[in-house]
């Protein structure tokens, strides 16, 4: 759903010359989308959204707090909200097939939040969509907005990052099972004239966002949790945990996927 400001915005830099071809490149919005829009700038009835019965004025937090901040670190790696055909927003966290473990606690998390307490399951090509429907999906992540999350700013409302400093584990386990891996890697050395194979284990964290990155950098620092960048063809991209005592703590709190 886009709203008024941002359907005046897409308008106003077609208006300078600009292609439908350009401006949705740079917005993030269809070309359809912006069409319409030289038709009708306001949103129909059906796309225009209600008050939250559940917040009024100001957002109130979840009562399960470790399941938002696991939830919240899915949704900003894997995760969006899209409006309904009739009303109400879908949640949709897309979970690679490889990992049945993960569809089922992001599920889980999902019902926990979910005030209708409900999550489906949509299989696709080589991954499944957990879905959880309900008006209350902005609200929980005012995160979500028009465009890809990269091209966008990502900050965390106060009330979001007194959830995730009180429940940081959750936090960078939903952005490692997102976006992130442990894998074992391995090098060689030369020990007394013979050249032997050593293999350690090791987290990495890809993210296009800077802020998204950001954001789990900051939660490692106040873990205590040592990374690098792990630059490729010079994009800094990749967040790597390879020393020990920190791959330890990972270990104990997220570990691989399964």
């Amino acid at each position: 759903m886009y709203d008024l400001s941002t359907r005046k915005r897409a308008l106003e830099l077609v208006e300078q010359g600009r292609s439908l071809n350009s401006v949705s490149k740079e917005t993030g919005i269809s070309r359809n989308a912006i069409r319409s829009w030289q038709t009708r700038i306001t949103p129909m009835p059906r796309m225009q959204r209600s008050p939250c019965s559940i917040c009024g004025p100001s957002t109130e937090p979840p009562a399960d707090k470790a399941s938002y901040s696991y939830l919240l670190g899915l949704y900003l790696g894997d995760g969006c909200i899209s409006p309904g055909m009739k009303a109400g927003y879908f949640l949709r966290i897309a979970c690679a097939d490889a990992w049945p473990g993960l569809i089922e606690t992001c599920a889980a998390a999902i019902e926990a939040i979910n005030p209708g307490k409900k999550a489906y399951r949509v299989q696709a090509v080589g991954y499944t969509s957990v879905v959880g429907y309900s008006w209350h999906w902005p609200c929980l992540f005012p995160q979500h907005g028009p465009g890809k999350k990269h091209n966008r700013s990502i900050t965390l409302e106060l009330w979001q990052q007194e959830i995730v400093d009180d429940h940081p584990w959750e936090f960078i386990r939903g952005l490692i099972h997102s976006d992130g891996c442990r894998i074992t890697n391995w090098t060689t050395r030369i020990v007394a004239s013979e050249r032997k194979r050593y293999e350690y284990p090791r987290y990495f964290f890809t993210n296009v966002s800077d802020d998204i990155r950001r954001l789990f950098t900051d939660t490692l620092d106040a873990l205590g949790v040592d990374w690098t960048h792990c630059r490729r063809n010079g994009n800094p991209y990749n967040i790597s945990v390879a020393k020990k005592a920190s791959v330890a703590l990972m270990d104990t709190h997220v570990g691989p996927k399964y």
